[in-house]
């Protein structure tokens, strides 16, 4: 017999100690696992493949659009002038980059639940869990509302310019009602993702994307509000966007996995804050890392070059790490699917697969920084010394499109067992315990300046990649199959299990 069978019995024999009566539901499983392993390799692969693509793809569109809305909002507002641009700059960046970063982390914990959830097949939980993500979103937006109120306090502390701040805080209030949509946005898009309902999403923030262009161009080019009409495009976007999701899950489209509202949501509550909490920190330990190194460039000798450099090759690698997020996705929702239902095996063969696709397309993006890096900076400036300074970096970016490719996806999987408390601590000893002191000694110390600061963030990113691979090298899958199950059980209270 198998080591997976004999896994899958096992697995049974603790189910019929706990909950008699579910024999059946073991038997399915042990055919489930049989009828994956009679499968040969390439139709594996072709499968797994295939599923892979299903939801990276349109997580990729879908990432993209809503990105893309704070870049059309900050190219009207370049007509304005340039303190109305480097004001919004600076919200994007520092404000709401902050509080998106920690939004979307605490909206994680429902991409763990609700795929194991999903490969249990015990949809009624999804939307006990939605809800319950929903209550955490939403103290958390009231609780980080206080960052938008006071934003241009903030601001100075972090020695921006006085005027820039000011006109800042201003916009920081009346965009307010975004954080709000970010607490609805996240918990709904998994819960979409969980259960492989990408493409509505992705239709839905294209065409707010599209909208939100359009209000734009009325409120500011033909109204003329100025940073009020970007604020309310900005607004209503989103919200219209939050709307039509509200509207599609609860609808009837879900059945099985939206019953209405339950005071079940409020059950559980504390370990669920507790996932949610290693997640964001998890994200946000990841995030800050590069505003850091952003930082350390700007605090040197004559940085004005040097900040405009690592600024355009950091937008690069960024549009590049859309795709990789699409797999971070992906991997996530197939690995918590798998483990769910108790398929180990699967889960192993989904990994392979979606670090081996996501590589292949890192190294050919890699392969495209190389050959174009003296090209590539002219796309955004035209000034010389600019665009010689950011080809220098070229090998630099390159490097950190390859590890890139890869390191989301294992970020992806750690979501998908629910490993963010761990993979915070990995984040902490990599970036801030040896990646940063070595940027500061290579770019201060011996003055090798922004190479010097980049070179610390790349070690810090192949230590992590490295310590990551070795974990799931070592895991016990099966145990980690286990371990799902009691998770499903203990966080979805005694709801019993529902079909689709």
């Amino acid at each position: 017999m198998s080591h997976e069978i004999e896994y899958n019995l096992e697995r049974c024999q603790e189910r019929s100690i706990r909950d008699h009566g579910r024999e059946r539901e073991c038997d399915d499983d042990d055919e489930n696992v049989v009828g994956w392993q009679k499968k040969k390799m390439g139709e594996r692969s072709r499968h797994e493949w295939k599923k892979m693509w299903e939801i990276a793809g349109p997580a990729i569109l879908a990432s993209v659009s809503q990105f893309s809305i704070g870049f059309v909002t900050s190219a009207f507002v370049g007509h304005l002038g340039d303190l109305e641009l480097a004001a919004v700059s600076l919200v994007q960046n520092v404000i709401e980059g902050f509080v998106y970063g920690f939004m979307l982390g605490m909206g994680s914990a429902l991409e763990t639940l609700s795929g194991q959830a999903v490969g249990a097949g015990r949809f009624n939980m999804l939307g006990i869990y939605l809800q319950r993500s929903f209550i955490v979103t939403g103290c958390t937006a009231l609780c980080l509302t206080p960052v938008y109120v006071f934003a241009s306090p903030l601001l100075k502390l972090f020695r921006q310019n006085n005027e820039i701040s000011e006109l800042a805080g201003k916009y920081s209030v009346m965009i307010i009602p975004q954080l709000f949509a970010y607490a609805i946005n996240f918990p709904i898009q998994k819960f979409l993702q969980s259960q492989n309902k990408v493409w509505v999403l992705t239709m839905i923030s294209m065409s707010a994307l599209a909208f939100h262009a359009l209000l734009n161009w009325i409120l500011i080019t033909k109204l003329n509000q100025g940073l009020v009409g970007a604020a309310i495009a900005g607004n209503v976007s989103w919200w219209l966007m939050v709307s039509a999701q509200i509207i599609y899950v609860t609808s009837g489209w879900f059945p099985a996995a939206w019953t209405g509202f339950s005071s079940l949501a409020f059950k559980s509550l504390a370990s669920f804050v507790k996932l949610s909490l290693a997640s964001a920190v998890m994200l946000c330990l990841e995030l800050w890392n590069y505003t850091a190194i952003i930082l350390m460039v700007g605090w040197l000798t004559n940085p004005k070059i040097a900040v405009d450099a690592i600024s355009i090759s950091m937008n690069l690698q960024l549009w590049t790490l859309m795709i990789a997020l699409g797999f971070n996705v992906s991997i996530s929702v197939r690995v918590s699917n798998e483990l769910g239902a108790g398929n180990p095996e699967a889960a192993k063969f989904s990994i392979v697969v979606a670090v081996l696709t996501s590589a292949g397309i890192g190294v050919l993006f890699t392969a495209v920084a190389l050959a174009t890096k003296n090209q590539l900076p002219k796309l955004f400036t035209g000034q010389p010394k600019v665009i010689k300074a950011t080809s220098k970096l070229g090998y630099f970016l390159a490097a950190t499109i390859f590890l890139n490719s890869i390191q989301p996806v294992l970020h992806g999987v750690a979501v998908g067992v629910g490993w963010q408390f761990t993979v915070a601590l990995i984040n902490i000893l990599s970036y801030y315990l040896i990646g940063l002191p070595i940027s500061a000694l290579l770019g201060y110390k011996f003055k090798l300046g922004v190479q010097g600061i980049w070179s610390g963030l790349l070690i810090g990113c192949l230590i992590q990649t490295i310590v990551l691979l070795v974990l799931m090298l070592r895991t016990n899958w099966h145990k980690e199959a286990l371990q799902a199950e009691d998770r499903v059980r203990t966080l979805g209270g005694d709801t019993g299990s529902t079909q689709m």
